[in-house]
């Protein structure tokens, strides 16, 4: 985990007595917000404000507000949950958080972080769901403008959904095992409430007794993208949300990991071209044991699946077991690459043709089916993955099949990571200049598409940096 500049904390007010000192609008909105979770809150103030008075006439939704028309005191903080002050004044804030402090009440003084021992974030109200958002008073309008986006994404309905969740929450418990069980309910719960549908009381408590108490484990292929974690697909959040096991390459970025359930726990299984790895067959064991344990485990692959991620062999294997298996697509690094260059694969001026090859074939060197005449050369695109080691022998096989020496090439690693680097140039120059491009997995294209990337007078523009990191391995 990254660290926090603040801990976000929930707390119940409900039938408690807060004090707030200060008759101004200010209070009078601390003074509201604080009785809406259900305190009885007390307003020191000699002469209260037209909101504070008119607060205290209409009462607040929840809780009670009651004025004491004088100053506040030492003594009238005495077994408060929460002491508020709108201070006039430096020595009047510094004299409540030292008299707070005494009497042991977590302390907050309007727009004065110095004094603060909690901040109050923006709030998004479904309750009993409640989003809360700080930005520990650096920028209280970014936390607002981030409030504004998450009330558009939150349909209101959900507070009656998350009612309907605490009001089930015992029979599923009651009636469904730990682990998957409970969260393959609750998962289908979150589809119900995000679908637009009223609360149905009668059809939940009907969902759980349709869910199987004794569930099967599940192995769900996600495509993590090529680096970015922008480029993740929902359902490949909605996978690393909801799984038990992450079993990750080691081209996966922490950045994408990061965004992957808490609880998860994450297994590295380092499968990585020229290096130490984890052999197939052990990963293959792996997920299949851990999906019979009952486990719904996330094979996470940097790129797509489908795309040299050597999936066909897992889903085959999987299949042989009867285990469930689900296959979530990812950005292929050729797409990342085009979009990096800005240029289409199959600009319909240069290419009607795409090709996606490999580099190298289960014994290192560039495999002998592959018939690079027919991928590159006028009117065809090649992208060539896992190709740099092998580029001598692959350049020098296409030119002898007929390819120009002087067909544009691009060679690009770490691709929308965070340092990514590129190469352009001619196609006969790309060998004794791909091993410059340093350490990182390396993408090759070929062709006229590329030409104008060749051209470029400026260089790209390069991801936003972000501080790499150890991976916490959960339990």
């Amino acid at each position: 985990m990254d660290p926090l500049s603040t801990l976000p904390v929930f707390v119940a007010l409900e039938g408690k007595r807060a004090v707030v000192a200060g008759g101004s609008e200010a209070a009078a909105w601390k003074a509201e917000l604080v009785a809406a979770a259900g305190a009885h809150v007390e307003v020191f103030a000699a002469e209260p404000g037209e909101e504070m008075v008119r607060l205290e006439r209409d009462g607040p939704v929840a809780g009670t507000v009651r004025i004491v028309r004088r100053e506040w005191d030492g003594a009238c903080l005495a077994h408060a949950a929460m002491a508020i002050c709108d201070a006039a004044s430096e020595g009047e804030a510094q004299a409540f958080k030292c008299a707070a402090r005494a009497a042991g009440v977590p302390v907050n003084v309007v727009d004065r972080p110095a004094f603060c021992m909690f901040q109050f974030g923006s709030i998004v109200n479904r309750s009993p769901l409640v989003v809360g958002i700080s930005t520990t008073g650096a920028a209280p309008i970014l936390g607002q403008a981030v409030r504004r986006r998450i009330e558009t994404l939150l349909p209101p309905a959900l507070a009656a959904w998350a009612g309907l969740a605490a009001r089930v929450r015992g029979a599923v418990l009651a009636r469904l095992d730990p682990g998957r069980p409970r969260r393959a309910f609750w998962e289908r719960f979150v589809d119900n409430a995000f679908s637009g549908a009223p609360p149905d009381e009668a059809g939940a408590v009907k969902l759980v007794g349709e869910t199987d108490t004794a569930a099967a484990g599940k192995v769900t292929l996600v495509g993590a993208g090529p680096g970015d974690p922008g480029l993740l697909t929902l359902n490949a959040m909605r996978a690393l949300q909801g799984c038990d096991v992450i079993l990750f390459d080691d081209l996966v970025s922490d950045e994408v990991l990061e965004l992957a359930r808490r609880e998860a726990k994450r297994i590295s299984v380092g499968k990585r071209g020229a290096r130490e790895s984890c052999r197939q067959d052990d990963i293959t064991a792996m997920m299949i044991k851990l999906a019979k344990a009952g486990r719904s485990v996330v094979r996470l692959k940097a790129g797509d699946p489908s795309i040299f991620g050597r999936s066909g062999e897992e889903i085959s294997a999987l299949r042989a077991e009867g285990i469930e298996i689900d296959v979530i697509a990812g950005v292929t690094s050729a797409s990342a690459m085009a979009a990096r260059l800005e240029t289409s694969l199959t600009h319909r001026d240069h290419a009607q043709v795409v090709s996606f090859m490999t580099g190298h074939a289960r014994n290192g060197v560039f495999p002998d089916g592959i018939d690079l005449g027919a991928a590159v050369g006028p009117g065809r695109t090649a992208v060539m993955y896992m190709g740099a080691r092998t580029a001598p022998q692959w350049v020098a096989r296409a030119m002898d099949e007929g390819a120009s020496p002087a067909t544009p090439a691009v060679a690009m690693a770490s691709v929308s990571g965070t340092n990514e680097r590129v190469w352009r140039g001619p196609l006969a120059a790309l060998p004794d200049n791909v091993a410059d491009l340093g350490g990182g997995p390396i993408l090759i294209g070929v062709g006229e598409v590329f030409e104008a990337g060749a051209e470029m007078a400026e260089p790209l523009p390069q991801p936003v940096a972000v501080e790499r990191r150890e991976v916490l391995t959960g339990g």
